[in-house]
């Protein structure tokens, strides 16, 4: 519930007034520093982000901050990229899981992530400690608080369930002509 003090109200509207100075005279240079460093909508979203961790940490921010802000705004793309690339690398071993899925475009991929999300949830989250986290079978089975044995029974399963629903979603393999031209060119 909201403080009905006059004084308290006037120190948080204060802060708030601080903030939006803040962001009014440091997000351009926020946005330019993430933007030499990716695209429009990541720069874009990283400075978002910058200045939500700016809010939170909004008593600590030194008197200086845009170097601080610069150091928020480095951490995030790092942790944006490191996402990408484990995204990228999911992609990746979804489609080694499915060899025989072969299509010109990302529907290979998009029909893999379409069954993985068409599994239980303990379903994905065994075959993404796995392909995704990289974890062997007894780093999973710790993670998931169970025997390795228990562990490797669930992820057989669910790959065999992971299978099957690579088979029911619908992807248009190449004819033996369209995988010519593809291996052409």
């Amino acid at each position: 519930m909201p403080s009905r003090d006059p004084d308290t109200q006037a120190v948080v509207a204060g802060r708030e007034e601080e903030f939006e100075l803040l962001v009014r005279s440091t997000y351009g240079d926020v946005l330019a520093y993430a933007l030499r460093r990716s695209d429009r909508p990541m720069a874009e979203d990283v400075a978002a982000d910058v200045f939500v961790v700016a809010w939170r940490r909004r008593h600590s921010i030194p008197d200086e901050p845009l170097p601080w802000l610069y150091g928020v705004a480095r951490r995030t793309l790092a942790n944006r990229r490191r996402s990408v690339r484990r995204s990228d690398a999911l992609r990746m071993k979804l489609e080694l899981v499915t060899p025989r899925v072969s299509v010109l475009d990302d529907s290979g991929a998009d029909a893999a992530i379409r069954a993985l999300n068409e599994l239980s949830d303990s379903d994905q989250e065994l075959l993404r400690l796995i392909a995704w986290e990289e974890l062997s079978p007894r780093e999973a089975a710790t993670a998931l608080g169970v025997s390795v044995a228990s562990f490797r029974v669930r992820l057989h399963r669910a790959r065999n369930r992971f299978t099957r629903a690579m088979s029911t979603t619908e992807v248009v393999p190449l004819d033996s002509e369209e995988q010519r031209r593809c291996d052409a060119s």
